[in-house]
């Protein structure tokens, strides 16, 4: 008795769960229609939403837009990135200083 208990528990909540995702998409979609709406009622509006502020992580120390690549990444073979941890490794306080293999 208490499985089915269980299973129109978790039956009931995977439906809410549904549910709450499909209202979420309906209310995003509905929300990234509405600047569009928004700016072609009111084109001589005072403060245009079509300018948007853009994060502070990709501005330079003046403020202006970075256009360069955030993430580069390079080609590491598992000697080097082995020696590179083994190095991090004996640096640490508790590493070991020895010349030998690590357990």
């Amino acid at each position: 008795m208490l499985h089915l208990l269980y299973i129109l528990a978790f039956t009931v909540l995977a439906f809410l769960a549904v549910g709450n995702l499909i209202r979420s998409l309906v209310t995003v979609g509905m929300e990234s229609q509405r600047p569009q709406q928004f700016m072609a009622n009111n084109r001589h509006a005072s403060h245009p939403r079509s300018q948007s502020v853009p994060h502070p992580e990709l501005l330079d120390e003046q403020g202006n837009i970075v256009n360069e690549p955030l993430l580069v990444m390079r080609s590491l073979t598992v000697q080097d990135a082995r020696e590179q941890l083994d190095a991090l490794y004996k640096s640490s306080p508790g590493g070991k200083d020895e010349g030998g293999e690590l357990a």
